[in-house]
């Protein structure tokens, strides 16, 4: 089994964020049900370390 990489991660987080976004009936952009405030932070957390890796690449 081959390990994933952060971005596949990073896209997988997003594609889990907008499904959940566009089946919960609780949330909008300004509040997030529980579940929703955590696959967002997970979505946050690989974009910043995605987006750091990218620039550590690049110099």
């Amino acid at each position: 089994m081959t390990k994933r990489s952060l971005y596949d991660l990073y896209m997988d987080a997003a594609v889990a964020v907008r499904e959940h976004d566009a089946a919960c009936t609780t949330c909008s952009p300004e509040r997030r049900c529980a579940p929703g405030r955590r696959l967002y932070g997970d979505l946050v957390r690989l974009e910043d370390d995605y987006l750091a890796q990218q620039k550590i690449r690049r110099t």
